[in-house]
């Protein structure tokens, strides 16, 4: 399989998780919403990251659809995958009560099931990363 091929597979990869679950929670605002307000270590800034987290979930796919900007789009979502999953972790090591404020299908999975889910993807957007990169090494300067 060709680097840019394994590339366009992962950004797809990507793109669609991130299109859903920015959906989901723009879908199920008020939901999303009243998770976020419940959740430890956020509840000050939840009206921000109600809003921020899945229009940037949305950009970052956006992003990883063209060539010219598919490699920061990469880096966030190595970035944003890093933080959710940092961030369930100290919820299930410091928190007694953990809302899920998760989009769609992935609200059904167990804590450390999405743990495991989101380091897949931090690995998968650490290929990119790394195979976007080579890419981009190797063409001739214009």
């Amino acid at each position: 399989m060709s680097r840019k091929l394994l590339s366009d597979i992962l950004s797809a990869l990507l793109v669609f998780l991130f299109i859903y679950t920015g959906m989901s929670k723009l879908l199920d605002y008020h939901t999303f919403r009243r998770q976020l307000g419940q959740s430890p270590f956020i509840t000050l800034y939840a009206p921000v990251i109600v809003w921020a987290l899945p229009l940037g979930e949305i950009i970052i796919a956006g992003l990883l659809l063209y060539t010219r900007t598919r490699l920061m789009g990469f880096y966030l979502s190595f970035f944003l995958l890093s933080l959710f999953t940092f961030y369930l972790v100290a919820m299930l090591r410091l928190s007694y009560f953990i809302p899920c404020s998760c989009g769609g299908v992935l609200q059904h999975l167990s804590w450390n099931a999405h743990i495991v889910f989101n380091i897949v993807f931090v690995i998968l957007s650490t290929i990119g990363v790394l195979l976007h990169a080579k890419q981009q090494s190797a063409q001739p300067a214009n």
